[in-house]
């Protein structure tokens, strides 16, 4: 079987480091076909595939049209893996599993008990929308690690999913699908202190914590060297 492409949605910034080094540490360690660059391509990223888009809404609606872009183009392989510009695989796999963040449920209590905002109102209309289409208990997988997509399958559920502005479209695909796939806790490194990476295959991060945290000195140093997908400038 053909490696899968990567597709990573990019907004609209200069520089992206967080991306720099995920380029590298896909290069070192995810088997993959091509790397797709959907929204903005930063000078320095070569040897990579570019799908321009128009990032003219939220966050989250620039996201949705990106991977219904990369849906659309003929070049991009049948099933791929989604990915964002903040996701670092850190040991090799040849294979990218199927991951889960176990029950919507828990993951909107957890949310729920921290904050409040378009995120978690997002989660709870994806979640509605599913019950009503018959998934009873549907599971999340809004983790930070990457996710197989099947082309066609993804395009029906950014159709079902158009009507919510803020829309869980891994969730909707996820469930819509019926992935399954394995449950485990997300990766995401939110501070700045020594602590919270437990040395497994995948990590993400936010932009403070990889430019001024420990997390962020750890993937510097595991991945010092520049990759095929730069051309060295900064």
């Amino acid at each position: 079987m053909d490696a899968l492409d990567i597709v990573v949605p990019v907004r609209e910034q200069p520089v992206n480091e967080q991306l720099r080094y995920a380029l590298r540490s896909w290069a070192a360690n995810l088997a993959h076909g091509r790397v797709w660059i959907v929204g903005y391509r930063p000078s320095w990223a070569d040897g990579v595939r570019h799908i321009p888009t128009r990032q003219a809404g939220t966050k989250y609606a620039n996201t949705t049209v990106a991977v219904r872009a990369a849906c659309e183009h003929p070049e991009v392989s049948d099933r791929f893996l989604l990915a964002n510009d903040d996701f670092f695989v850190m040991h090799p796999v040849e294979e990218m599993p199927v991951l889960h963040r176990g029950p919507v449920r828990h993951v909107e209590a957890y949310y729920a008990a921290r904050a409040s905002g378009l995120y978690l109102r997002g989660m709870r209309e994806t979640r509605d929308l599913l019950v009503d289409l018959g998934h009873r208990d549907p599971l999340s997988y809004e983790l930070h690690v990457p996710l197989p997509v099947e082309k066609a399958g993804m395009l029906k559920a950014l159709d079902v999913g158009r009507h919510l502005d803020v829309l869980h479209k891994r969730t909707l695909y996820g469930n819509l699908a019926g992935l399954g796939g394995t449950e485990m806790r997300d990766v995401k490194i939110l501070h700045r202190a020594p602590h919270g990476y437990d040395g497994g295959v995948f990590l993400s991060t936010m932009p403070d914590s990889f430019a001024a945290g420990h997390v962020g000195q750890h993937i510097r140093r595991a991945f010092p060297k520049p990759c095929r997908y730069e051309t060295g400038r900064r």
